[in-house]
């Protein structure tokens, strides 16, 4: 039963590649419709998706401003639920990296995963125990590891050992380490925010391109650009998101490796990837680059796409967000199974499929191949 979207799926799929190979000439870039679809993903996905993380971050700097202040367990579950609000809105955009948020090391500043050898942990811990003040000012915590001062590092002081301590004395070190990283989020938000919103910065590049543009001298790169960031997305919610803990039947599981396990959110933040890509693709239309005669690739690409999202979504009903549960029960063990093998095919489709109806498979690899 659990392949049966994903045949589903499959069919779409065969009767767009009929249409495909149907004595049709070569597949061409639709050109004309190129800045039309970057411009509606700028300006109806990349920009909003940024502003929707600076906003969610700066509720959570100031919930754990109010936390450091008064230290009552009410304080700590609405911290908590910014946290999550959080991750759930840089889930969404994290799929974009390209451009502004891959200068100054902003990604990993604010998500450093995965993190192998604990390095990062490890960092965070001593910080703890040394009572290390100087993470405690954005100023000077900006200037340290990036693992340090993103959200993994405010996973472990919101939800690790010794967080009992955030119900304490008032303004303790715990959280205002904390409140540091919250507010170096937020800064770092607003950077993505201010650079993606410069009409005269990325986003011009995205829409116009052309001989004199710095980043995309003709249609074809720009658009190889936006497909690029679908795929490596995909490839990231199977490498990284899946494959970091759980690499299949017989495989051995390392569940204490999953991003975001310690808050319950492992399974949220892999929905939210989903989304993310279904919303760049959706928004901006790039079903307009397609001969209408394929453009049913698009819609079994998002029905695939709905598909694994509704699993990721069961999981975390099903398991009540316990990563080490998913890998031991067996329905859920068989639902992770459908999500990797459905991301697989999802590159897959994005990369060769779509890439090749759009006249990109020459020339043009995003994939990594496996």
């Amino acid at each position: 039963m659990r392949f049966i979207l994903a045949l589903a799926a499959a069919g779409l799929f065969a009767g767009a590649s009929l249409a495909q190979d149907a004595n049709l000439p070569p597949p061409e870039l639709n050109t004309q419709a190129v800045p039309g679809v970057m411009a509606r993903a700028v300006d109806d996905v990349i920009r909003p998706g940024y502003h929707a993380f600076e906003d969610a971050s700066g509720r959570l700097a100031n919930d754990m401003g109010v936390l450091c202040a008064e230290p009552f367990p009410k304080n700590v579950d609405a911290a908590r639920h910014a946290f999550a609000a959080t991750v759930e809105a840089w889930s969404k955009i994290e799929i974009v990296r390209v451009g502004p948020v891959l200068e100054d090391n902003r990604f990993e500043r604010i998500l450093f995963y995965p993190d192998r050898k604990s390095t990062g942990l490890k960092q965070v811990q001593a910080a703890l125990v040394k009572k290390d003040e100087t993470a405690t000012d954005m100023q000077t915590l900006k200037d340290k590891s990036v693992a340090m001062q993103g959200l993994g590092a405010l996973e472990f002081i919101l939800y690790g050992t010794g967080s009992e301590d955030l119900t304490g004395e008032r303004d303790s070190y715990r959280c205002r380490y904390g409140m540091a990283v919250a507010e170096n989020l937020k800064w770092l938000s607003g950077e993505l925010v201010r650079a993606w919103d410069d009409p005269n910065g990325i986003q011009k590049a995205w829409k116009t391109p052309g001989p004199d543009n710095p980043l995309f001298r003709d249609e074809r790169e720009a658009v190889g650009e936006l497909l690029g960031v679908l795929v490596h997305a995909a490839e990231s919610v199977r490498d990284q998101r899946l494959e970091t803990f759980y690499k299949g039947e017989g495989a051995r599981a390392f569940p204490k490796q999953a991003i975001y396990r310690r808050s319950g959110l492992t399974f949220t933040s892999i929905e939210d990837n989903l989304k993310g890509i279904g919303l760049l693709l959706k928004r901006s239309d790039m079903a307009e680059l397609l001969d209408p005669e394929v453009r049913s690739i698009v819609s079994s690409i998002e029905f695939l796409l709905k598909s694994v999202e509704r699993k990721a979504g069961e999981l975390d009903r099903d398991v009540k967000s316990d990563v080490e549960l998913s890998v031991k029960d067996n329905e859920a063990r068989a639902k992770l199974d459908y999500i990797l093998l459905n991301a697989k095919d999802l590159i897959l489709r994005l990369n060769d499929q779509y890439g090749g109806a759009i006249g990109l498979s020459a020339g043009f690899s995003f994939s990594d191949g496996d």
